[in-house]
């Protein structure tokens, strides 16, 4: 067969002539035409692996007016629910054939977020992801004009703006809800930073749930993510624990960095989990079965709110009116159990 021209990268029309067949032909299989026969169709992917072919998306957005590249604003990737998120989005995309454009804040107001967007915006995105942990963020995409599709991962009910999210608060009702059942009287729990939209979901669904089954509702103690916090929040619910035996013999911990620190805190106090104290995490995180022990915990499928982000983002690409009915502007992931060793039935002594 002919080979390409020599100088400079191959071209459509080099694969075309590699291959035997139209250009029309080629752009049938990059675009996955189902009208193309089995044979014509291996014949132009070999030829693409064999000229190392790359698609021009600058000349394919000159015709189809859209970048294939989608613009994804993210905050403290440091933390594994946050950069589980953005690698569950990053894998759907690319299995949607889109590039993603990232901006990673320190902090987030509503100025870091516009000039996010705004920046995101200058590189002729097709759409925004925004992950909207905290109320400033929501508030900045649905004050701003933006002009393309957006979807904000993790945010709370905000008007028109689609919004996918893991259920937290159902999250944090299902690990009280667990612990309750052992047999457990009530259940203390370490939340999450104050600001932070999935701390308080997971403190509501720990609250509904003990009230909803009549139980006592202790004050709930605030950390900040890290093992430490954690660990100062286990301290001081050990210290309650050896002063009155009995009275905390379960905790729900908001997420497992923290519950790892707790469970060191218990250990160095001498109250054992789970014979003592049960211990509930979450995030299921890949450590947290080698915890000592084996954290039970909430785990959160990152990947499916990966593939709706894409999905509904998509949909308003696709359409010449992106709005959506009411039951399309929320579309919630469940959270599930992993049920490990850290949490035991209650007996009491």
């Amino acid at each position: 067969m002919p080979r390409r021209r020599t100088s400079g990268p191959p071209i459509m029309a080099d694969v075309a002539r590699l291959a035997g067949v139209s250009h029309q032909t080629v752009s049938r299989v990059l675009n996955e035409h189902p009208n193309v026969r089995p044979e014509t169709r291996d014949r132009v992917l070999a030829a693409i692996e064999e000229l190392a072919y790359r698609r021009n998306f600058s000349a394919r957005a000159l015709v189809t007016s859209r970048t294939q590249t989608l613009g994804v604003v993210a905050f403290d990737t440091t933390l594994f629910g946050p950069a589980s998120t953005l690698y569950g989005i990053e894998q759907a995309a690319r299995e949607a054939g889109y590039f993603v454009s990232i901006v990673s804040l320190k902090s987030i107001t509503r100025e870091t977020v516009r000039e996010a967007l705004d920046y995101l915006a200058a590189q002729s995105v097709d759409g925004y992801i925004v992950l909207a942990p905290q109320q400033a963020a929501i508030e900045a995409i649905t004050d701003m004009p933006l002009g393309l599709p957006v979807v904000a991962v993790e945010g709370p009910n905000a008007g028109d703006v689609p919004i996918v999210a893991v259920d937290q608060a159902g999250g944090g009702a299902l690990a009280t809800r667990y612990l309750l059942d052992l047999g457990h009287r009530t259940v203390w729990h370490i939340g999450g930073p104050a600001d932070w939209l999935e701390a308080d979901a997971r403190v509501r669904g720990w609250r509904s749930a003990l009230t909803a089954a009549g139980a006592p509702v202790p004050p709930p103690i605030r950390g900040d993510w890290s093992p430490r916090s954690g660990y100062q929040a286990g301290a001081e619910l050990a210290a309650l624990a050896r002063a009155e035996p009995g009275r905390i013999t379960a905790i729900f911990v908001g997420n497992d960095q923290m519950a790892l620190g707790a469970l060191r805190a218990l250990r160095e106090a001498d109250i054992r989990v789970p014979e003592d104290v049960s211990v509930v995490g979450f995030d299921d995180i890949p450590e947290a079965e080698f915890f000592p022990p084996p954290l039970t915990t909430v785990t959160q499928d990152f990947t499916e709110v990966g593939r709706r982000s894409m999905r509904m983002l998509l949909a308003q690409l696709d359409s010449a009116r992106p709005d959506h009915p009411p039951d399309a502007l929320r579309d919630i992931v469940p959270a599930r159990l992993a049920i490990r060793s850290s949490t035991a039935r209650f007996i009491d002594q």
